[in-house]
C-alpha cells in the first residue's frame, strides 16, 4: 500500500444511486417514530431491514426484534409491532388481530404490488409463478398471500426448464423485487419458450431502486481491480450486486458489512476500487470504508451516476403527526 515510504495512488469508483432506498428509509422511519410516539418498547417483526448497524442502532432507541408474534409478552400486548420492509404473509397479520395486538405495517410499496400482481394472476384464473429466492422473507410474504399451492418457486433457469405446472390453469408470473435483471431475464424467457402464453405481471417486479443500483455497478465495475458492494450477507439485493459487478468486468467482488471486515492482507496491488452499497446499508459505512481505504492510500473518488433518485414514500397515518429532529432524520438517512 505504500512506495518508497509514500501512498500507492487509488482511485475509488464511487456508484450512484446507492445505499438506502425509499422503503427502507419508509421503514426505518415507522420504528423511529413508533418509539417517538408510542414510546419503548416497540417490538418488529424480523430485521427492519438487513442491516445489522441499523437493526443494533434501533435497539438502542428500545425497539425489540422478534422472529414470531408469539413472543411477545402479555404484559407488553399494547405495544406496537412493526412489520418489517419485506412483507409478511397474510396469516401474520391475522395473528395479530386475534391476539388484539396493534401492528404498523412497514412493507415496502414496491413489495405491496407484487403482492397484489400475484393476487389478480389469482383473481383472473392463473397459477402463479414466483420467481425468486427460497427462504427469503420477500419470497415468504409474497406466497403467503395465497392459498397453499397457488403459488410455485422457481430459483434459476434450470428450475424453469423442468418445471410442471401443478394443474391445467394458465400461467402468469411475477419475481421477487431484488434480483439480479439478468438472471431474472434469462428465467422469465425460458418461462416464455416453454410457455409462450405465460402472462407477465402488469407492471415491472424487480424494484427501481434494486435496477438503479445495479446500472451504477454495471458502468464502474469494468477495468476495477476490486470491487466492494456495502451490505449483510441475507440482503439479497446486495449480494447481487457483487454477482453483477463481477460479470460487468471486475476482477474480483466483496461484500463487507463494515471496514473491519476488509481483508487488507488479501487485496494484493488495486488501483482501482469500486465501491457501492445495497439498499439496506447506511451511507455512514460507505464514508467508513473510504477513510479506511484514505488511511492506506492516496485515494481520488470519482464518481459513477447513472441516475438520480427522488422517490418517497409515505409513513403510516398514524405517524404522520410525530415530528422528528434533525438527529432522527440523519439516522432514518442513514448518515448517523
Amino acid at each position: 500500500m505504500t512506495m518508497n515510504g509514500e501512498k500507492q495512488k487509488l482511485t475509488i469508483r464511487l456508484c450512484g444511486p446507492r445505499g438506502f432506498c425509499a422503503g427502507v428509509d419508509r421503514a426505518i422511519q415507522i420504528v423511529v417514530l413508533a418509539l417517538k410516539k408510542y414510546g419503548r418498547p416497540v417490538y418488529v417483526r424480523h430485521e427492519i431491514v438487513h442491516n445489522r448497524y441499523v437493526v443494533e442502532g434501533l435497539q438502542e432507541r428500545g425497539a425489540v426484534f422478534i422472529e414470531e408474534l408469539s413472543e411477545i409478552p402479555e404484559e407488553h400486548r399494547h405495544c406496537p409491532v412493526v412489520f418489517s420492509a419485506h412483507g409478511v404473509p397474510k396469516s401474520v397479520p391475522a395473528d395479530a388481530r386475534e391476539r388484539n395486538l396493534f401492528y404498523l405495517d412497514a412493507t415496502c410499496p414496491l413489495v405491496s404490488k407484487v403482492h397484489k400482481q400475484a393476487m389478480r394472476h389469482q383473481r383472473l384464473g392463473r397459477h402463479v409463478i414466483l420467481i425468486g429466492h427460497a427462504g427469503h422473507p420477500e419470497v415468504i410474504g409474497t406466497m403467503g398471500q395465497l392459498q397453499e399451492g397457488a403459488v410455485s418457486l422457481v430459483e434459476t433457469v434450470e428450475d424453469a426448464q423442468r418445471f410442471v405446472p401443478p394443474t391445467e390453469a394458465p400461467l402468469g408470473f411475477v419475481t421477487q423485487t431484488t434480483l439480479s435483471v439478468e438472471d431474472t431475464a434469462g428465467i422469465i424467457e425460458a418461462l416464455e419458450q416453454r410457455f409462450p402464453e405465460i402472462q407477465a405481471p402488469a407492471a415491472e417486479s424487480i424494484c427501481y431502486a434494486t435496477t438503479n443500483r445495479q446500472d451504477a455497478v454495471k458502468s464502474a465495475a469494468p477495468g476495477s481491480d476490486l470491487f466492494l458492494v456495502v451490505g449483510a450477507p441475507n440482503s439479497s439485493n446486495s449480494r447481487r450486486l457483487v454477482e453483477v459487478a463481477e460479470r460487468a468486468g471486475a476482477k474480483r467482488g466483496l461484500l463487507v458489512q463494515r471496514a473491519s471486515e476488509i481483508p487488507w492482507d488479501e487485496i494484493g496491488d488495486i488501483s482501482v476500487l469500486g465501491l457501492s452499497a445495497g439498499a439496506s446499508a447506511p451511507e455512514i459505512i460507505v464514508d467508513e470504508i473510504i477513510e479506511a481505504f484514505r488511511g492506506r492510500y492516496d485515494v481520488t473518488v470519482d464518481l459513477a451516476i447513472t441516475a438520480i433518485e427522488g422517490e418517497n414514500f409515505p409513513v403510516n397515518r398514524e405517524l404522520r403527526d410525530v415530528p422528528l429532529t434533525n438527529a432522527d432524520m440523519a439516522f432514518v438517512n442513514g448518515t448517523l
